[in-house]
């Protein structure tokens, strides 16, 4: 199975590294490192992933790729 993408930037106005996960509307978190910024949203993707289910909500499948990995046809 596929997993979700996570875009890892640094936010000069927030002064952190922020990262969101595209395909969950809202799913994002911060951290001083890379590093911490991407353990705190796979935290939060696992509470978005059981949120959504208990609320009976779908799951989007993993669609997101950046452009730098999509292809030309």
């Amino acid at each position: 199975m596929k997993d979700y993408h996570i875009n890892v930037f640094y936010s000069d106005g927030d002064g952190c590294y922020v990262a969101d996960i595209p395909d969950l509307k809202y799913c994002s978190a911060f951290g001083k490192t890379p590093e911490k910024a991407v353990h705190e949203v796979l935290v939060a993707k696992k509470a978005w992933l059981q949120t959504a289910r208990k609320a009976g909500k779908s799951i989007p499948e993993p669609k997101y790729r950046p452009a730098i990995y999509q292809s030309r046809i």
